[in-house]
């Protein structure tokens, strides 16, 4: 009987959940506790097919315009946060929202008006089309400049090179925005940005930990949905590496013959995936062969955001009537 290839799994740490998507999770199951289905959540409350797919079978309605919620129903704005019109339709159809939004793409909202109310035009840098950079730029009065790379810079019509600003999005870390920054200090000595710390943890950290991870692998596996922009990051930054890497929304989407020659398999997945798909993927892989898994050495998480007052302040109302 021929002996079973020996594959050994290297798993990335940090790796899955953030705090931010924890939080938005969290905020459609209690609302569904709280309210009762349905809710309705404008936009995929984040990126992943499976996270969407546990929480509609919940009663959760999920809907790309507040004009398909019907009136009166309760209504959640998605982890990647909203334009102001369309939180001004909400309050004018008078729905009960609840809002989703990550703390830290909040912060980045509050920094570019700050910037705005000084007259400061603002720049941001982030992925065009991306949900958060849609409720971005709805929330900065005077609009903003979008710029994805650094020649971007070069085609910025600005009133006063004195007076501008930029904001990132937060699904981009330090590496990813150096080289427009550089062009932006370039072009604008007297620009304002966030500081380093401002950039998202949970971005940074994932992306470190692919990086310390392919020096000893001999493929990486992303678990992530395609339009996440985070998850596309961590297999870009294998390749960037030299290791062949694959973006996989799960283990359905493994190809036995990536397989070939290989002896380590370095696995991640990005700030919208669940563990379970991991776990999963781990168990589609000893289809073909031994497996052993290995924690690689990396960050641990601790970070906690606070829920909407709408959820504390009903689960303190339902407590003191019990």
């Amino acid at each position: 009987m021929a002996k079973r290839k020996h594959i050994r799994v290297m798993l990335a740490r940090p790796r899955g959940f953030c705090a931010g998507v924890e939080r938005a999770i969290e905020i459609v199951e209690r609302a569904l506790d709280l309210y009762g289905p349905p809710v309705y959540v404008r936009h995929e409350i984040v990126h992943n097919k499976r996270v969407v797919e546990s929480l509609r079978a919940k009663g959760a309605v999920f809907v790309e315009e507040l004009g398909d919620i019907p009136d009166g129903a309760v209504t959640i704005f998605s982890a990647h946060g909203v334009s102001e019109a369309v939180e001004n339709e909400a309050k004018r159809r008078d729905l009960p929202v609840i809002d989703a939004t990550c703390p830290l793409v909040s912060k980045v909202h509050r920094e570019g008006q700050n910037h705005a109310l000084k007259d400061r035009k603002v720049i941001l840098i982030g992925h065009e089309g991306h949900p958060e950079v849609e409720g971005t730029q709805g929330r900065i009065p005077g609009g903003v400049l979008l710029v994805t790379h650094p020649e971007d810079v070069q085609k910025l019509d600005v009133d006063d090179p004195e007076k501008v600003a930029y904001v990132t999005q937060t699904t981009l870390s330090v590496d990813e925005t150096r080289d427009v920054i550089e062009a932006l200090n370039e072009r604008f000595p007297a620009i304002i940005g966030p500081d380093v710390k401002d950039i998202c943890y949970a971005t940074q950290n994932r992306q470190q930990a692919v990086r310390d991870l392919a020096t000893h692998v001999d493929l990486l596996l992303v678990v992530g949905a395609p339009n996440s922009s985070n998850s596309n990051r961590l297999r870009e930054i294998g390749e960037e590496l030299g290791v062949p890497s694959y973006l996989i929304d799960d283990a359905s989407g493994l190809d036995p013959a990536w397989l070939k020659g290989v002896d380590v398999v370095g696995v991640t997945a990005g700030a919208s995936a669940p563990e379970e798909l991991v776990q999963e993927l781990i168990g589609r892989l000893g289809d073909f062969g031994r497996v052993t898994v290995h924690q690689a050495p990396g960050v641990s998480e601790h970070m906690q955001f606070k829920l909407p007052r709408e959820l504390t302040d009903a689960d303190k109302l339902l407590v003191s009537r019990a």
